[in-house]
């Protein structure tokens, strides 16, 4: 596992910082609502940027506005300096949402190196999709969320997962072809959004509350934030969400809790 240093942390902060920057430039031209949320947005609200040990970044949109986002990007992006990859045009690609990439990187997680698509240095675009109001329903809705989720992580999974049976297991889920896992996905998103509802989440990606969702109204409603010196999209009424999501959200939490992703290989831009 690669030790980031202080200057390596820095320095992929700020590659990070012009991804965020571009996905900005392409939604304010195209009118595509947007909001920096999850370590980002509190980053913003108490250090000002970046939460001096985080390593990521997060964008998050309902899911129509995603969509609008991934087909412009197409034509729009920097495709120099950039690459959007969601499952729909990446091969072998197995998350529910997308990713920007700064090409000329390479930020290789611990247990992905296998697989088969390029892994620069990235940002999360997170699509946020309908979940029931009633409280019941939107547990069951969370329990099916988890398992279509380990099933797509089942290929890192079985590399990953110490645990003798988790393993065995996972080498089981993986044998699901790819195909027929997110057509699945996709009739999820397609009831998910047959109408509005009031709560929202990412459906491929822990939502660990006890409410197994977020208001939709929080992202509905945005306001500038400054990031990094930087004007961008965040939760207006950040202080109801960010109490939500992380308690206390102005005391740091203790070094032991404060994560990074586990890297094999890093390379950052030259000069």
């Amino acid at each position: 596992m690669v030790e980031l240093s202080k200057e390596q942390l820095r320095q992929l902060q700020l590659i990070e910082l012009e991804m965020l920057i571009e996905v900005d430039r392409i939604c304010k031209k195209y009118n595509i609502h947007y909001n920096i949320i999850a370590g980002t947005l509190l980053g913003a609200v108490r250090n000002g940027g970046f939460i001096p040990w985080d390593d990521d970044a997060d964008v998050a949109m309902l899911r129509s506005e995603y969509e609008k986002f991934r087909k412009v990007c197409k034509e729009e992006l920097d495709k120099s300096r950039f690459e959007f990859q969601d499952h729909r045009n990446t091969r072998g690609y197995r998350w529910g949402y997308g990713k920007i990439r700064r090409k000329d990187t390479l930020f290789l997680r611990e247990h992905q190196e296998h697989m088969p698509y390029f892994q620069g240095v990235f940002i999360d675009i997170f699509p946020l999709d309908g979940v029931p109001n009633n409280y019941c329903l939107r547990t069951i809705k969370n329990f099916e969320c988890f398992c279509v989720r380990k099933i797509l992580w089942a290929k890192v999974g079985k590399i990953a997962e110490k645990n003798y049976i988790k393993k065995r297991v996972y080498e089981a889920l993986d044998r699901i072809p790819e195909e027929k896992v997110f057509h699945y996905y996709h009739l999820m998103i397609r009831n998910a959004n047959k109408k509005e509802s009031r709560m929202v989440r990412i459906l491929m990606f822990p939502t660990p509350n006890i409410e197994w969702g977020y208001h939709r109204s929080w992202y509905e409603n945005s306001a500038d934030t400054v990031f990094e010196g930087v004007t961008f999209q965040g939760i207006k009424n950040y202080g109801e969400y960010l109490s939500f999501k992380f308690g206390n959200y102005m005391e740091p939490p203790p070094v032991k809790a404060r994560k990074v992703h586990p890297v094999s290989k890093l390379k950052l831009l030259s000069g």
